[in-house]
């Protein structure tokens, strides 16, 4: 998360992913079922805080995991975290895509909100989140 969310875990319940294939880069990871919970500023030049609980619902090794918001600012919240093998001028590496659906909730005023801050929010969050990732799994 962005530095100007002051996200802070609150709680982590892990539940161990089933045993990994062999071959596979890691032997642990979160399974379905495991949870996090979180707090972070609703917006970020105010001292306003709210909380937000995701649940792992799906995994499948060195292919997805999905969490879905059990508490928290949406209505509704899906986030599939997609991996593929891929190489890009001869050097081999993993394409990682987020596939989000969610609902703001609120009819029009939702809808407003979303048009005027939520997407654009995100749409930083998860710019900031592709520069990020590569600097985290060097």
């Amino acid at each position: 998360m962005p530095a100007s969310s002051g996200t802070k875990l609150i709680a982590l319940n892990w539940m161990p992913a089933p045993a990994p294939p062999p071959g596979s880069a890691g032997d642990k990871a979160a399974g379905v079922g495991s949870t996090i919970a979180t707090s972070f500023r609703v917006f970020p030049f105010l001292p306003l805080r709210a909380q937000w609980i995701a649940r792992i619902t799906e995994f499948e090794w060195n292919h997805y995991f999905a969490d879905v918001q059990d508490r928290g600012p949406f209505q509704s919240w899906h986030h599939r975290h997609e991996f593929r093998a891929e190489a890009r001028a001869g050097v081999a590496g993993t394409l990682v895509r987020d596939v989000i659906d969610y609902e703001v909730g609120f009819g029009f005023l939702g809808a407003m909100a979303n048009a005027l801050l939520v997407r654009r929010q995100m749409q930083s969050t998860f710019a900031q989140r592709q520069q990020t990732l590569p600097k985290l799994l060097a």
